[in-house]
């Protein structure tokens, strides 16, 4: 059953083909994904890769925490399903779209 792994402080110039190619040194790379910023569309510094076993997946954790890709220490550890997340607490309301309270400076 493929694993997936966080990889953390990639160097923002680091690839995809980089990540894939270097993992897959420790087993099967089923994919490497670097996350982008939306608006930019540069790495935002981590990305997934997902390994093809359970024991896959350990090695390249033991083989690359710790280690340095393109010049930056990385960390590499199981990924965690994605939690939601409390409401903001800045005023900002996702789903209306805008802020809850109109500001006072405007008016």
């Amino acid at each position: 059953m493929a694993k997936k792994l966080f990889v953390g402080g990639l160097s923002y110039e680091t690839t995809e083909d980089v990540l894939k190619e270097n993992f897959s040194k420790a087993g099967t790379v089923d994919s490497a994904v670097i996350i982008l910023d939306k608006m930019s569309g540069r790495s935002k510094g981590f990305g997934f890769v997902e390994m093809s076993s359970e024991e896959e997946a350990q090695k390249a954790t033991e083989m690359f925490n710790g280690q340095e890709i393109d010049g930056r220490k990385i960390t590499v550890n199981e990924a965690k399903p994605l939690e939601a997340r409390p409401p903001r607490r800045d005023g900002f309301n996702r789903n209306r779209g805008g802020h809850d309270r109109p500001r006072k400076d405007r008016w």
